[in-house]
């Protein structure tokens, strides 16, 4: 027996290499076939846009040209040779992007809210009706599915010119997005919980208040304060359409071709995202890292 150990190891040995190999072989067949599928899809959907690439590249030099001129003043020097000049309506440009930070904030907590209390008629463990489910999910589609700058164009409509309809577009497409995502993270929660308070007699109401509040409240709050990132940056773009805010501001400049007004504030814009994309980083991550640590 132990004469003929030696020679079973080895073809066992030999016939796993074997399995191996025609494994990796089959799995490198299909990647490639994969990408051959990708690389034929984005010929065939650029030939159906129309794309030309030559004229991309024709162009290219339009689009750094343009980057020259709003970095130089009207006088011919760099911006930053004369920073005062650059911004000089510093004040009345940070009074429009804390109206665009105001309606990001705003419309991030009407939308928030709102997500959250359907975000429960949306989930199997606590909808009692498929009906309600299925109508509470189509509603939230609806809303995160049309472009907020839709929205905001028909309340510009509706309400006229300001930061009203910037808010109240944010707010819809904030509970379309935020709703879909609070409803999954319900329906992954820990039953157990749930099930002793429904078994106790509890409502329906502290069933969601003491056995799914506390496991998705950390996740619900990191969500909001990503949406809010988003928001900040789709506030800036509403301004375009009459919503208000550093948007509208800026869309003048580049009508009016203030090409150093119109670096000096992306800049601005640039910097305020990123300040507020690092600090809900940080909260985000603390969030989370107390949920694990819990």
């Amino acid at each position: 027996m132990s004469a003929s150990a030696p020679p079973n190891r080895l073809t066992t040995a030999i016939g796993t290499l074997v399995s191996y190999d025609s494994d990796l072989r089959e799995k490198r067949r299909k990647t490639i076939f994969g990408c051959i599928i990708v690389a034929i899809l984005f010929v065939l959907s650029g030939w159906i846009a129309e794309a030309q690439p030559d004229v991309l590249i024709d162009k290219a030099g339009a689009f750094f040209n343009y980057i020259g001129d709003i970095l130089h003043l009207d006088s011919g020097d760099l911006v930053f040779e004369a920073p005062g000049e650059w911004f000089w309506g510093l004040r009345r440009w940070l009074l429009s992007l804390g109206e665009t930070l105001l309606m990001a904030y705003a419309g991030t907590f009407l939308g928030t809210f709102a997500a959250f209390a359907l975000c429960f008629f949306a989930t199997d463990n606590f909808c009692v009706s498929r009906l309600g489910k299925f109508c509470t999910l189509r509603f939230l589609e609806f809303a995160r599915t049309v472009p907020d700058l839709v929205f905001a164009l028909i309340f510009v409509i509706a309400f006229g010119l300001g930061p009203i309809p910037g808010v109240l577009a944010i707010a819809i497409h904030t509970m379309g997005a935020l709703g879909k995502l609070f409803a999954e993270v319900v329906e992954n929660i820990d039953p157990k919980p749930v099930e002793g308070i429904a078994a106790a007699g509890g409502s329906r109401l502290a069933q969601i208040r003491y056995g799914a509040l506390p496991q998705v409240l950390s996740n619900f709050v990191s969500y909001a304060l990503l949406r809010f990132e988003v928001n900040v940056r789709s506030a800036a773009v509403l301004g375009f359409v009459g919503a208000g805010g550093i948007g509208f501001t800026l869309l003048i400049a580049i009508r009016k071709f203030y090409n150093s007004d119109v670096s000096a504030i992306l800049l601005m814009i640039i910097v305020t995202v990123m300040l507020i994309d690092y600090g809900t980083e940080k909260v985000r991550h603390r969030l989370i890292g107390r949920e694990k640590h819990a």
